[in-house]
């Protein structure tokens, strides 16, 4: 057990230099001529994205299903109600495409016999 409690100064070899530390190091060196006039070339950004599709707001209450749509874009927006319900032996619904056109607000609606487990609204371009 002795030897477990030797100091740490006492363990190094004689006749070697403890490595240098942080303090120790060079400052750093920058080079005037080694940075650019001018940042790097960006890459140019993605397209942007057309903007589609009909904003829709869809509420539950008990077994019906309400969705309004307002399509806020120039182009005209098909979406339909789709109602998942939560019984097996209840139908779940796909309603027919809407067309929604620009600046037009649409009511969706659908339900269940008992409860409704999901509801959303696809969108298609027309």
């Amino acid at each position: 057990m002795t030897g477990l409690l030797v100091p740490a100064v006492a363990a190094q070899p004689s006749g070697e230099e403890a490595a240098p530390g942080p303090e120790a190091a060079a400052p750093a060196v920058v080079e005037l001529s080694d940075i650019p006039a001018e940042p790097p070339v960006q890459p140019s950004p993605p397209a942007a994205r057309e903007l589609f599709g009909a904003d829709c707001a869809t509420t539950i209450d008990g077994s019906r299903v309400t969705a309004h749509c307002h399509n806020a874009y120039p182009e005209t927006d098909l979406v339909s109600l789709h109602v998942e319900c939560d019984r097996w032996w209840d139908l779940d619904g796909d309603g027919a495409a809407v067309a929604v056109g620009p600046a037009a607000r649409v009511e969706l609606t659908g339900r269940c016999w008992k409860e409704v487990r999901a509801a959303w609204v696809s969108h298609r371009r027309a």
